[in-house]
């Protein structure tokens, strides 16, 4: 069963560990993560992207997948289904669709129509049982047409958010999505740790972690992420396998054409990627 992501988050705070969410863009990437988190008995976010779920045919349709997969691989884990960047219309359509757990992205509103919009959703999202992300700094790179310049966020306007009863809270600290330039200053943990300090126990969120060093990975969970977003890297991980089997002509062997068999190197390669991210992230074992 689905269950929110807050209880998850706390834990993950208070043991100095953090939770990945995985974001999913068909069946094969959601059982590639389940089974994963399954096997090392870690707590998972399942994230989807307003493009994705779109992709995926809709709301409900993402919903019906991954409750059935719940049941018929016996995953019994926690397992939170998250919005991921949502505007604020995608939000009630995944309260309405059977989600656990939303974000609203409403850092490139003026901080006062995020604080008002955010307290709205606030209310729906915990009247039906849902966690709920909000977000203050923009996030850098583009995600389904929504461009950031990675602006750090405003401490002071991280804790005026936090204080409308947010279950975690995700901070621009100079992090991006997709690849990182050669050129990138690193994170800004002067900036993590200010907001640290200003919304105290609650969970932090870092987006972009696809290709953030591990040393830097560690000392944001230590100044209080329990949150870890990852998306490109099972993309490139899941290409890379997927041209290597065509590459090799191993789709023209037998029935190599068979997309169980032609996706199957990809989906590997996904639970490879998670595997390695849980590991870093510390949370296997934790789910028990």
């Amino acid at each position: 069963m689905l269950v929110s992501a807050t209880e998850m988050l706390k834990k993950a705070k208070a043991g100095h560990y953090a939770v990945g969410q995985f974001n999913i863009n068909n069946l094969e990437w959601t059982k590639s993560i389940l089974l994963t988190a399954k096997e090392l008995r870690s707590p998972v976010i399942l994230g989807v992207s307003e493009g994705a779920g779109k992709y995926m045919g809709g709301y409900h349709a993402v919903v019906g997948m991954v409750n059935g997969l719940l049941k018929d691989l016996d995953i019994d884990v926690p397992v939170a289904l998250h919005l991921d960047h949502g505007s604020f219309e995608g939000c009630y359509k995944c309260i309405e669709a059977g989600f656990s757990s939303i974000m609203f992205d409403g850092s490139h509103y003026p901080i006062d129509e995020n604080v008002q919009k955010t307290t709205e959703l606030v209310k729906a999202a915990h009247g039906k049982g849902l966690s709920i992300e909000a977000e203050v700094g923009s996030i850098g790179g583009e995600e389904d047409g929504v461009i950031g310049m990675g602006e750090c966020a405003d401490p002071k306007e991280c804790k005026a958010i936090a204080d409308l009863g947010v279950d975690f809270l995700a901070a621009g600290i100079g992090n991006i999505h997709g690849k990182y330039p050669e050129n990138w200053k690193g994170l800004s943990f002067e900036t993590l740790d200010a907001v640290q300090q200003l919304t105290g126990e609650l969970p932090l969120v870092l987006h972009g972690g696809t290709g953030i060093p591990a040393d830097m990975i560690k000392k944001a969970i230590n100044l209080g992420v329990a949150k870890i977003n990852v998306n490109t890297e099972c993309q490139l991980s899941f290409a890379a396998a997927t041209r290597k089997y065509i590459e090799e002509g191993k789709d023209q062997q037998g029935k190599g054409f068979d997309p169980r068999k032609l996706l199957a190197p990809g989906a590997e390669a996904i639970k490879a990627t998670v595997k390695e991210k849980m590991e870093l992230f510390g949370s296997v074992g934790k789910a028990d």
